[in-house]
């Protein structure tokens, strides 16, 4: 038997300024926008290269407890890692496109990494692993 997890949920406070942000920003490949509803999308986004492994899946909040997680799915711990085989690229490109860095790239026994807050504040480890970042 074989499982894989395709997609996790990322809950935003609307649909085009997320998808704004990781195309534009993060430069993400957006997989999928169907409007499944009025008010509902299904919107995948993929990191560059990944489109065959595990997409985000933007989900608009829909409720007023939902609107309480925007940005803090995980109460302040890293939610999402992003490997990366170009650490000092995309690294800089977080900083040319003013993205919160909230911890400067460091030296782990794992890689180099460093850890950045999205437009909602969720954090993220930008990874590359058994590197020296260069």
């Amino acid at each position: 038997m074989t499982q894989l997890l395709k997609h996790i949920a990322l809950v935003v406070a609307d649909y085009d300024e997320a998808i704004e942000f990781y195309t534009k920003k993060l430069h993400f490949t957006l997989v999928e926008d169907t409007r499944l509803s009025e008010t509902k999308r299904w919107v995948l986004v993929a990191p560059p290269g990944g489109a065959d492994g595990c997409l985000l899946l933007l989900a608009k909040a829909a409720s007023e407890e939902q609107q309480t997680r925007v940005g803090n799915q995980t109460g302040g711990r890293v939610f999402l890692f992003l490997h990366t085989d170009s650490f000092q690229k995309d690294y800089q490109n977080l900083l040319d496109q003013g993205i919160k860095i909230v911890r400067e790239p460091s030296q782990e026994a794992y890689g180099t990494v460093a850890v950045f807050a999205d437009l909602y504040g969720n954090l993220w480890d930008l990874i590359e692993t058994g590197s020296s970042g260069g």
